[in-house]
């Protein structure tokens, strides 16, 4: 059998050889003709998966190695008998770890405390549930929106009430599908987009990328949702460039309506708004999720879903080894009068400065692939040990994933 993979997929190699002739390319070269006898595909998203690459041939099944999958045609590959799979939640830990030194940073460049803010998350998924977490960790108040979550969520609060209750009484309010509906019931309190472009300081997305439908998100942040906001508002988009209107943010950061910006992902990648790039208080090349833990979670589960289906005896598959972090002990010990958030902070920084991220794609902003393919090792907070004798600040980074030691 013949599988293709995508040459930048970490950890892969070796994986397959031993049932099967690998091909490994550039995502981006990928062809029809490369991919006509082959059994299966693994890509990333600079690979589109629809009929122009693969009508007539013999794939059987398309992974990619990705939380997103809008680079596949999803419904051109079921109606024509083709299996495929992406990795949700492969790097919510990296994402949540990429957030949350974001937001330590944005605390000192706009000289707030992170506790008198109110995060806002749009997309309560793997990824925004982790953010939600850390946020209230380090002491953020935080709104969610996530409709179709809050649909599914009071449907079956509705199911479950008409079940326990006399002729169906106690079932749950219809609140509407748009993203401005109101909160939910479902066990996790939901919020409507309007609230949180009122009541949030800092709002980050956490979306997949929709086209159509009522929960669409192609520029779910446009002129409208700009102009709503205050001058001290916040936007964080890592989700997927096309989420937020860029000419519209470059145009709202340009004349003030906006306090700031951080971006990791951008419309037209791998090109990126050089003048939005220098608006932002932080831009970096789409690399939010590409911690170690990250790619090799998304590997993994590539490497599993296609063994499964070409009958592999591959099932608990993993690579050898992660690459460790350099430093991996953090002594907070002797920190005396420093508060809690402030401990916190310095740990977060120590795994993981942004700011340092930001400044390799200022300098080479014209390397946007380069940079992501030869992204440094990043490990996430739970490669991480920690000293500390001050009990909050232990509360606060178990909360984190931090490993605590005496």
């Amino acid at each position: 059998m013949k599988i293709v993979i995508d040459e930048k997929i970490p950890f892969i190699r070796g994986a397959f050889e031993r049932w099967a002739d690998v091909v490994y390319a550039p995502g981006r070269s990928i062809d029809a003709r490369m991919v006509s006898d082959a059994d299966a595909l693994i890509v990333r998203t600079r690979t589109r998966c629809d009929a122009s690459l693969l009508d007539g041939s013999s794939v059987r099944i398309v992974a990619s190695a990705t939380i997103g999958f809008d680079h596949i045609d999803t419904g051109w590959l079921e109606q024509n008998g083709i299996r495929w799979a992406n990795a949700p939640g492969c790097n919510s830990g990296s994402v949540m770890q990429y957030i949350t030194s974001l937001l330590f940073f944005l605390a000192q460049k706009h000289s707030f405390d992170p506790g008198s803010m109110t995060l806002g998350i749009v997309g309560v998924g793997n990824v925004g549930s982790k953010v939600a977490r850390a946020a209230s960790a380090i002491g953020m108040k935080v709104l969610l929106n996530d409709p179709p979550r809050q649909r599914r969520e009071e449907g079956a609060e509705t199911q479950t009430t008409a079940l326990n209750s006399e002729a169906g009484r106690g079932g749950t309010e219809n609140h509407g599908t748009d993203l401005y509906t109101e909160a939910g019931r479902g066990g996790t309190e939901f919020h409507s987009l309007r609230t949180l472009l009122t009541d949030c300081d800092i709002i980050t997305f956490h979306v997949p990328l929709t086209h159509d439908g009522d929960d669409k998100t192609f520029h779910l942040v446009d002129r409208d949702i700009l102009s709503r906001l205050g001058r001290q508002k916040i936007i964080i988009n890592s989700s997927r460039g096309e989420v937020v209107d860029n000419l519209a943010l470059r145009e709202a950061l340009k004349s003030g309506r906006l306090r700031g910006a951080a971006l990791d992902v951008w419309e037209g990648e791998p090109a990126a708004d050089p003048q939005l790039i220098d608006l932002a208080d932080i831009a970096t090349p789409h690399i939010a999720g590409y911690s170690v833990d990250g790619k090799a979670n998304a590997t993994i589960s590539s490497v599993r879903v296609v063994a499964d289906e070409l009958g592999l005896p591959m099932h608990d598959w993993a690579p050898a080894e992660l690459p460790q972090p350099a430093m991996p002990l953090i002594d907070l010990t002797g920190k005396g009068g420093a508060a809690p958030v402030e401990m916190v902070a310095q740990a977060v920084k120590h795994t993981y400065p942004v700011e340092e991220d930001d400044l390799l794609f200022r300098n080479h902003r014209e390397n946007f692939e380069y940079l992501r393919d030869n992204y440094r090792i990043r490990r996430e907070f739970s490669s991480y040990r920690v000293r500390t004798n001050d009990p909050e600040t232990e509360r606060i980074l178990k909360e984190l994933g931090f490993q605590i030691t005496k």
